[in-house]
């Protein structure tokens, strides 16, 4: 799973961290202090819940906390006197504040025939199946976006086929397709930019390439008929 925020992205899976297209060097606690507020998002957590949790079995003071706060802070380009991202709680600890999006493996099963249409949100690209798909701050929605900005049920798009339409679900900041808000159902082409929020995402059709498969029996099929003609023609000589 990787998690993206301001200009950064954290695969915590991998075990990295890219501001831009720079890969950014944690130290190991710093990495597992980050990938723990990050994952603990947006509840503040006490400074002994972090010691505990990032060195169990050790005694860490205060300041030991402190330079590894700002390492991370340093390595993410936030500060303590105007934290975007990292926030003191001042007398109790520290807390994830940056509004953040997660990638999730896509799970949803290829739609049929041998195209498929998806919206694509920065490094993640959701694949569309028939039926309905609910965008939203929702962790059960089925494109989740993490957002104060986003309402928990935001927007509806429908897939029939290879068409497809949004409508907003009366939200609060609104839905905007090609730059206009909508305030009914609207027709999706490839290439549709729709903004929800702090987030924009890109309609797209793919055209899936044909099998290695069915190329050979395509050729087979062709052979096959040659042979026959010329086997006929064979005969209507000898004849």
């Amino acid at each position: 799973m990787a998690v993206c925020f301001d200009d950064c992205r954290l695969d915590i899976d991998a075990r990295r961290l890219f501001r831009g297209a720079r890969e950014v060097h944690l130290s190991p606690k710093a990495f597992e202090l980050l990938k723990l507020l990050v994952e603990s998002r947006p509840r503040a957590l006490s400074k002994n819940d972090l010691l505990e949790r990032v060195w169990p079995g050790v005694f860490v003071s205060d300041a030991s906390l402190a330079r590894v706060v700002n390492q991370i802070r340093s390595g993410v380009g936030d500060s303590a006197r105007s934290p975007r991202i990292v926030r003191t709680v001042h007398g109790f600890g520290y807390a994830f504040v940056a509004e953040a999006t997660e990638e999730r493996p896509l799970t949803r099963a290829t739609p049929r025939g041998n195209r498929s249409c998806s919206l694509v949100c920065g490094h993640r690209e959701f694949l569309l199946t028939d039926g309905d798909h609910i965008l939203g701050r929702d962790p059960g929605a089925g494109i989740w976006l993490d957002s104060p900005k986003i309402s928990r049920q935001h927007a509806r798009v429908t897939v029939t086929g290879m068409r497809a339409t949004i409508e907003d679900l009366s939200s609060k900041n609104g839905t905007s397709v090609r730059g206009a808000r909508i305030s009914a159902p609207v027709g999706l082409e490839p290439g549709d930019e729709i903004q929800v929020g702090p987030f924009t995402l890109v309609f797209r059709i793919a055209v899936e390439p044909r099998s290695t498969e069915t190329e050979i029996a395509s050729h087979a099929r062709a052979a096959d008929g040659k042979r026959r003609r010329l086997s006929s023609a064979s005969g209507s000589k000898a004849g």
